[in-house]
């Protein structure tokens, strides 16, 4: 973990919500001259925890999309299974996240598909595929209520 002080945090905090604010706005926003905050963002870009800016787009508006979460889990647990069936997810156009957990289930994936028949076959093509699905659960989204996964928590100490 990197050692953030409030100045860190402060920045994270305004360019989560703001990714395209300039450098004299940004300096301005957490009371720090432009060098000095300007220089600490190249810090935290180096350090991987910017990992990049990009447009916060609602897709739904362009294109007609469905959203699906689904719970999987698999038959065996072994680093050579688990690596594949992992490999296959993130080379898979229609996951948009994917969580490994424990507890229950292995992992949660979210994946967004044109409809439900599309979603069906992206789930066949895995099953048919011998992944190693052991069961899955699937939970259509009919309605996003809040979505802030790329904003930092208010509970975040800044000191």
């Amino acid at each position: 973990m990197v050692k953030l002080d409030r100045f860190d945090i402060a920045i994270l905090r305004v360019l989560a919500r703001e990714g395209r604010i300039t450098k004299s706005r940004l300096a301005e926003c957490i009371h720090l001259s432009v060098s000095p905050t300007w220089e600490r963002v190249q810090r935290l870009e180096a350090a991987g925890v910017i990992r990049g800016y990009r447009a916060d787009v609602d897709w739904s508006g362009v294109v007609q999309v469905s959203r699906i979460i689904v719970e999987i889990t698999l038959a065996r647990h072994t680093a050579h299974d688990m690596n594949r069936f992992e490999a296959r997810l993130r080379d898979a156009q229609e996951v948009v996240q994917c969580h490994a957990t424990g507890g229950g289930v292995d992992y949660i994936v979210h994946v967004m598909a044109r409809d439900i028949d599309h979603y069906q076959r992206f789930i066949d093509d895995l099953l048919m595929a011998d992944y190693g699905i052991e069961r899955y659960f699937t939970y259509v989204v009919t309605k996003v209520v809040k979505d802030l996964t790329d904003t930092m928590p208010a509970w975040v100490d800044t000191d």
